[in-house]
């Protein structure tokens, strides 16, 4: 007998959200214009009494006498071609009899003849959940498979990205399918009109789609028997896990309608997307030791897993539907995963399925519209953050990005078909709501991350710097600035939920990936900034003022990572985390390597040795810590071979005047007052002796002063409070 066993966390995480067995549905009619699909209507004469199919892969007979695909869409009630064709579509007549073809003995029982025997129309077994709540559950055996028709389920032919049996292909404006043609074309109730080639789809007056079979792409027949072989992986714990993925990382990564999923789920649909539904189970597996229901028994073959959602996601994309593009998205969450070719993959397929359109105004359900552009952001940042992570270019263009900016309406679950749901607690709504203002917040934070790249990391302005020469430093500032101010505005605006004192009450919290990124956007921009500085040719000023507020940035992020706490370190992680914790490291390498003088370097070297240590330590409740930790060795065996830097007092002594302190600390130090240059030897003697004074040997230093960086109106942030709310670009580039 199997038994349920609600899930007690031992370690601060939401808690589970039970999920009811289902109650009858009440049958109802549609309400709201938002969820019908209007079109120009057709007069049908025949009852529907003449279409009720007693058989499985029956053509009716009209079909049949043509010898063509009978297909009739999930509710209409004439196949395609006797809807199109006006006429009856009946089932009466008897089959024709056949003419076999003689197989050698030797084929005829071999596994391809099998597999091409076998309909590929044949309604899958649903899938029956051993327990009425989705949750953890003690070993049994296999569920039996009954039986559950169409009619129990609801009805997804009204969707452009989900239907069961057929994928679109979105039809641009250059394509052989002209617009004006298309217009001409006769359209039903369903905004559907049969040709040929397939059935256009037309979703407004200027987007169209073609709709083709799933039966006619590769391998469409084995999809129930792969889904089939993921669910007996993690056979008894597939419900328990869906709880995991749920609470974990939907609220922040809201790319699932979930109570569709759910409520599907629960019926028995065994139609979803094998690769969806191994890739969420992939993703919460990471939480699976975490889990004391879960942890006494033997964990699923993770890897095993990973290769048939990877085998089944390279066949759904011959069939491209809005879960194909989920799927992709979630296995690109694996903390190992690092895949650029992937990511350009899912661009195409979501370009395919009209995912850089706006879908506001088109004729499919209310929910799909919201689905799709959630769906359309996260492919979004997907791009734009794996073009900043491997430094290649992004494959999304402002001019072809239409998708209207996300808001509240989005991330509603209403009008699915399911008339009755399991009301979230007042604690999981809360945790939803802040999980979708993360969500937004992280999309407007993608944005200028986006135009940092456009700005400083393309081809052209990589030449123009470089065409600049000495001017290269004051170019890039001119430009940084507006960026800059952006960046800084993004954050003194985030929500008080977002914000990493926002209480958890000892829940998990993914806020962290959101503030990381926010450091990894303000060190790539400062980043080039660094290393377009030459000391031999540099104003001292401008090098002072640049290198001051990198060190500052630095600091900043790596006190944000000393302050994480277990509440965000067990929590989901963005992809990029791994390679944004990494940037911080290489920040800081970077301006060891370039610190003019020997005391500099030191600290920089101190500071690194801190922060390999936190993330050692921190990798115990984050493994994908590891990754950053031997980044940093890397770099740390690259500084091997850096040349040994000259003391500032020998610097001074070659200038040919006397040190003012026998055991000199900086570099340099802060400017004599606002806009003043430092122009000549006595002007650096002056102020290096003063820095000098300040600190008296070098176990004091504790890095440069921030009195300079305040003196120019940057909204400096102190090293212990790590709040980040600026830095000096902007301001730099005015001063000069």
């Amino acid at each position: 007998m199997t038994t349920a066993v609600a899930i007690q966390p031992n370690m601060p995480r939401p808690t589970p959200i039970p999920i009811a067995a289902a109650r009858p549905r009440k049958q109802r009619s549609p309400s709201g214009k938002e969820n019908l699909v209007t079109g120009k209507p057709v007069s049908n004469t025949v009852s529907p009494v003449a279409n009720i199919r007693t058989r499985k892969e029956r053509p009716c007979d009209a079909c049949r006498r043509r010898k063509s695909r009978c297909v009739i869409h999930e509710g209409a009630v004439l196949c395609v071609l006797c809807e199109f064709h006006k006429q009856e579509c009946t089932f009466v007549q008897s089959p024709l009899p056949r003419k076999r073809k003689v197989v050698d003995d030797g084929k005829r029982d071999s596994p391809n003849n099998q597999k091409k025997s076998r309909s590929v129309e044949a309604e899958p077994p649903p899938l029956a959940l051993p327990t009425p709540t989705i949750t953890a559950t003690a070993p049994s055996p296999l569920p039996i498979q009954t039986s559950l028709t169409n009619q129990d389920l609801p009805h997804l032919g009204e969707t452009l990205g989900l239907q069961r049996r057929q994928h679109s292909r979105y039809i641009g404006l250059s394509s052989p399918f002209d617009s004006l043609l298309i217009g001409l074309s006769h359209f039903d109730t369903r905004n559907e009109s049969t040709f040929d080639l397939g059935t256009l789809r037309r979703v407004n007056d200027h987007e169209c789609f073609i709709m083709l079979p799933d039966e006619n792409t590769q391998d469409y027949a084995d999809e129930a028997d792969t889904l089939n072989l993921v669910e007996q992986i993690v056979h008894p714990h597939g419900p328990a896990l869906l709880d995991i993925y749920f609470r974990t990382i939907h609220p922040s990564f809201p790319i699932i309608q979930k109570h569709l999923f759910v409520e599907r789920y629960r019926s028995g649909d065994r139609t979803f997307s094998p690769p969806l539904v191994a890739g969420m189970y992939i993703l919460a597996l990471n939480w699976w030791s975490f889990d004391p229901n879960l942890a006494g028994y033997p964990k699923p073959d993770a890897a095993r897993l990973e290769a048939i959602a990877t085998k089944s996601l390279s066949l759904a994309m011959e069939r491209p539907k809005l879960s194909t593009i989920q799927a992709g998205l979630l296995l690109l969450q694996r903390p190992e995963a690092d895949s650029w070719s992937l990511t350009t993959q899912l661009v195409a397929i979501g370009q395919e399925l009209g995912l850089h359109l706006d879908c506001s105004g088109w004729s499919i359900p209310l929910w799909e519209r919201g689905l799709r552009k959630r769906i359309a952001w996260a492919l979004y940042m997907q791009d734009k953050w794996s073009s900043l992570i491997h430094g290649r270019p992004s494959h999304i263009f402002g001019a072809n990005w239409a998708v209207k900016a996300i808001n509240d309406d989005d991330f509603k679950e209403e009008g699915d078909g399911y008339e009755t749901r399991l009301e979230d607690s007042e604690e999981v709504h809360a945790e939803n709501e802040r999980g979708q203002i993360l969500f937004a917040q992280m999309i407007r934070l993608t944005a200028i991350m986006a135009e940092v790249m456009d700005t400083f990391y393309t081809q052209v302005a990589i030449q123009d710097f470089a065409n600049a020469g000495k001017n290269s430093t004051r170019l890039i500032l001119d430009r940084a600035k507006p960026v800059q101010i952006k960046l800084k505005e993004w954050f003194a605006k985030l929500p008080a939920s977002t914000r990493m004192d926002a209480s958890t009450n000892s829940r998990l919290s993914s806020t962290g990936y959101l503030h990381l990124a926010y450091f990894a956007t303000e060190i790539t921009l400062h980043r080039r900034i660094v290393q377009s500085l030459d000391p031999s040719t540099a104003d001292p000023y401008l090098l002072f003022i640049c290198r001051s507020a990198a060190k500052t940035r630095l600091i900043s992020a790596m006190d944000f990572v000393n302050r994480l706490k277990p509440d965000h370190l067990q929590a989901f992680w963005y992809f990029a985390s791994k390679i944004n914790f990494t940037l911080i490291g290489t920040f800081g390498s970077l301006l060891w390597a370039t610190a003019p003088a020997h005391e500099e370097a030191e600290f920089y070297k101190t500071r690194l040795r801190e922060y390999r240590w936190t993330l050692s330590v921190s990798s115990k409740r984050a493994e994908f810590l590891e990754y950053a930790v031997q980044m940093l060795d890397a770099s740390r065996a690259m500084l091997n071979n850096l040349a040994e830097k000259p003391s500032l007092a020998q610097q001074i002594s070659s200038a040919g005047v006397p040190p003012a302190a026998p055991a000199p600390t900086s570099s340099m130090g802060p400017p004599k007052s606002q806009g003043q240059q430092l122009q000549s030897p006595e002007d650096v003697e002056m102020h290096e002796g003063a820095e000098l004074r300040r600190y008296p040997s070098a176990s004091s230093f504790h890095g440069f002063a921030n009195e300079g960086f305040d003196q120019i109106g940057a909204s400096a942030t102190g090293s212990r409070q790590g709040t980040a709310e600026g830095s000096a670009v902007g301001d730099t580039s005015r001063s000069n």
